[in-house]
């Protein structure tokens, strides 16, 4: 028999959170739906909606009944075997949603049925109507947020507020630059640091509904929204005699959209990059980095749950005051367009439309 099991492992980084294990003499419960691939490729010809049996839960288990997980650019990337971390194969797609937990093993006392839990780790498989994992493999999400901002806590949040918290001390007044900030990191991004009092210069590709997005961008709390080619012009020097140059510099694109970042930070800055979106290797000016001092720095969010694994205690910190943040109206539940289950083919092409300003959800 054939069982999804969840496992976290810190010696290797090929994920096995997905991984197909034969357990002799097992029985089963129920099955469930969910959403397989057995080889990687373009998600059109390797995913498959298939019916995966339950098993009964254990004494340190827990089963969920999944409630919406979206569709993220990396897992398209994990489908297609070009993300940094990849399950053994067959595997279940997502790594990110929320579920209610509707049985819980005997020895388990941190978790009870009812409560919302998010996976802790990268792999999960959250592509799926039901699931049973060990206790220690979800934490618990308050219940007095929204179905859509639970679902969408754990990465895209999660990922702007370390950024803005590990790399400088962000004060009032401050100002932080970013590329493709339309994206769902950018407009956390903007609400948090609008929270901050910190100042944040967010750029854009030009498009079609430019003002529309400008006018959205706004309205979450950005100081200033501009093209990519405005970049370039005087108007740059005349925004910095009202706004003090970014002390932090975030980078989701690459390219030359990285390279025209530093020559508008300001000395001692540091850019993090989070993204190549562009596929292209970003130029390092060779003036920016000796005479600014300038110092470049990755980040991966898969990463930073992975060195604290041992101690969750900080996720569930990070979680706690997101939540707080979402409770005040300080972040606000991310645009969605839903699918149901049935329609995931749907949900894939939505993620890859580059001008998309929705998060698309599978919901269960």
């Amino acid at each position: 028999m054939f069982v999804f099991r969840p496992l976290l492992s810190r010696r290797t980084p090929v994920c096995h959170c997905n991984a197909w294990k034969i357990i002799e003499q097992r029985s089963y419960q129920t099955s469930c739906e969910a959403l397989i691939y057995r080889r990687h490729g373009p998600y059109a010809d390797v995913l498959k909606l298939e019916h995966i049996p339950v098993p009964y839960t254990g004494h340190d288990d827990i089963h969920i009944r999944m409630l919406a997980a979206p569709v993220n650019p990396a897992d398209v990337n994990m489908l297609q075997g070009n993300y940094g971390i990849l399950p053994n194969l067959p595997a279940v797609g997502g790594n990110e949603g929320v579920g209610e937990v509707i049985q819980v093993g005997h020895e388990v006392n941190s978790i009870k049925p009812g409560q919302w839990v998010v996976p802790i780790d990268c792999g999960f498989g959250t592509w799926r109507t039901e699931a049973v994992c060990k206790a220690n493999e979800v934490i618990p999400v308050a219940k007095d947020i929204s179905v859509i901002s639970a679902a969408t806590l754990s990465v895209n949040p999660c990922t702007a507020y370390r950024m803005l918290m590990d790399f400088v001390t962000l004060r009032p007044g401050d100002t932080v630059i970013q590329n493709g900030a339309n994206s769902g990191v950018g407009q956390a991004v903007i609400q948090i640091c609008a929270s901050m009092g910190v100042n944040t210069i967010n750029i854009i590709r030009d498009r079609s509904d430019l003002s529309e997005t400008i006018k959205k961008l706004q309205s979450l709390g950005a100081n200033y929204v501009i093209t990519e080619d405005m970049l370039h012009n005087e108007e740059m020097a005349n925004l910095f005699k009202v706004v003090e140059r970014p002390k932090l510099a975030l980078n989701c694109v690459g390219g030359s959209s990285a390279g025209n970042l530093f020559c508008h930070l300001k000395d001692g800055s540091t850019m993090v990059t989070y993204g190549g979106m562009s596929r292209k290797p970003t130029p390092l000016p060779a003036k920016a980095l000796i005479f600014k001092n300038i110092r470049l720095c990755g980040f991966w969010m898969t990463q930073w749950k992975r060195n604290n694994l041992h101690d969750p205690t900080k996720l569930m910190t990070m979680v706690s005051e997101l939540t707080e943040m979402i409770r005040k109206g300080q972040l606000s539940e991310p645009s969605c367009t839903k699918v149901p289950f049935c329609d995931f083919s749907k949900a894939l092409q939505a993620t890859m439309d580059p001008h998309t300003n929705k998060h698309v959800l599978i919901m269960n």
